[in-house]
């Protein structure tokens, strides 16, 4: 009996988690489906995901949906309070969240890394903010407004909304937000990005297969930077390795789906 897998999300028309899956499972031969769910209700996530598949990724809007509908979460997950990956145990919803490890094998090209601004504060931002404090690395949170920064101010953050915002320097930038996806827009007034480049070393927008106004800018500054594939990748492939349970070398899996880039 083959297994199920598929990706929640609205939208998900553009993921390419599919075709990434899709790869290992077919490098691996192993017998599995790897599909899109369109899912615009989050109430209906667990009936679906219980009643049809093995294991699942969760994209935007539905990753804290998808923590508060598990019969246990795992690992960092629960620290994040937001869930990226789903596996079907004996008719149990497990959540895990691989964004937050996945990032950071990301950015092992950069080197080390101190400090670090997060343009954001949904739930991509919390993961990253939960496992940058784990690795010692001090974090601020820049957001258009107060009303979502209680999660990291209660972590002990630094937190600006863009009226208070006091500049100073980092190691790293990482746009979280969705400005430049479908528009071109900067994640902040123009003024204020160019002034955080300049006390900038590195910069990664997580929006992946589009080079974004941000990262436009941060080239043109001469700021290394990077879109969100090598984060995708190795969430992903640390979301595979949750599917098949360790049975598989890390190592193989990233081959096989790397190819999908």
């Amino acid at each position: 009996m083959g297994k199920n897998f598929t990706i929640f999300g609205d939208p998900v028309e553009h993921s390419i988690s599919p075709k990434m899956h899709t790869f290992a499972i077919e490098g691996l031969k192993l017998d599995a489906v790897y599909t899109k769910t369109l899912l615009q209700e989050a109430c209906k996530l667990r009936d679906e995901f219980i009643n049809n598949f093995d294991g699942a990724n969760v994209t935007v809007p539905h990753k804290e949906a998808a923590y508060q509908m598990c019969d246990e979460v795992r690992g960092i997950a629960k620290e994040i309070k937001a869930v990226n990956t789903l596996i079907n145990e004996n008719g149990n919803m497990i959540g895990y969240n691989t964004d937050a490890p996945g990032f950071l094998k990301s950015i092992k090209s950069f080197g080390k890394i101190n400090n670090v601004l997060i343009l954001g504060a949904g739930g991509t931002a919390k993961a990253l903010a939960v496992i940058f404090q784990q690795n010692n690395i001090d974090i601020t949170i820049l957001n258009r407004s107060k009303n979502r920064l209680d999660f990291f101010t209660n972590l002990g953050i630094k937190t600006f909304s863009w009226d208070d915002f006091e500049l100073a320097s980092y190691d790293l930038v990482v746009n979280t937000t969705s400005a430049g996806l479908q528009d071109e827009q900067l994640p902040v007034n123009k003024d204020t990005m160019n002034a955080i480049f300049e006390k900038s070393k590195f910069a990664v927008d997580v929006i992946y297969n589009k080079k974004t106004p941000f990262l436009k800018l941060a080239t043109k500054l001469g700021i290394p930077n990077k879109d969100g594939a090598d984060m995708l990748l190795y969430q992903g492939v640390l979301a595979f390795d949750l599917f098949y349970d360790h049975t598989f070398e890390v190592n193989k899996i990233t081959k096989y789906m790397k190819q999908s880039f």
